[in-house]
């Protein structure tokens, strides 16, 4: 799973080392802005604990719909549990994660797979859209499971379009704040442990 030399995962199941058993990993490797995309393990919990750098991890609690925002540094963990819908952002660059699940083999349910692979006109019928709009405005996505977002082509033409017009674009946001909208002064969770000064 691999977006460019900075932005990869290395995946570590039961078909690379039998002894691990019921356990599998990710070892997550972001540059700052960079998304492990929206998604849900349907079969296994995660825990992600951050080995350098600054991440936050985003999830949305089934029994509420409420948001929680977790910032883990080294030594910190974000707990995720099974089922729910969540996201990890990099903070600053260089930032390195590793994720562990109860399950030999986590199953994945992707944010851009579910807007990529659901018909246009069902989303256009259910939630009342314009069919054509919502064409063009998925048409970046190219039928492309993501994993690591954005691309480097929109990173690429969020610079471009900076440049051009000079103005709050995302990326231009990323250069000029320490924090990265919208995640100043998140919130905590009683989900995250760790040793903060560490």
């Amino acid at each position: 799973m691999t977006r460019n030399a900075e932005n990869f995962i290395n995946r570590l199941g039961r078909d690379n080392l039998n002894t691990l058993g019921n356990v599998s990993m990710l070892d997550i490797y972001l540059s700052r802005g960079r998304v492990v995309e929206p998604h849900y393990h349907q079969n296994a919990s995660e825990l992600v604990y951050c080995i350098q750098g600054k991440a936050m991890i985003s999830l949305i609690n089934p029994f509420d719909n409420e948001i929680t925002n977790i910032t883990v540094t080294p030594g910190q963990v974000g707990n995720i549990p099974q089922g729910w819908w969540h996201w990890e952002v990099a903070l600053e660059d260089d930032t390195h994660l590793l994720a562990i699940f109860d399950a030999p083999y986590p199953e994945y349910i992707l944010g851009s797979d579910i807007l990529t692979k659901t018909p246009i006109e069902v989303l256009a019928h259910t939630y009342c859209l314009d069919p054509e709009l919502l064409k063009k405005v998925l048409k970046p996505l190219n039928n492309e499971t993501i994993i690591i977002g954005p691309t480097d082509e929109c990173v690429m033409q969020a610079h471009e379009q900076n440049k051009q017009y000079g103005h709050g674009s995302y990326t231009n946001m990323q250069s000029q704040s320490q924090t990265m909208p919208p995640y100043s002064n998140p919130p905590q969770s009683p989900i995250h442990y760790g040793y903060p000064n560490r």
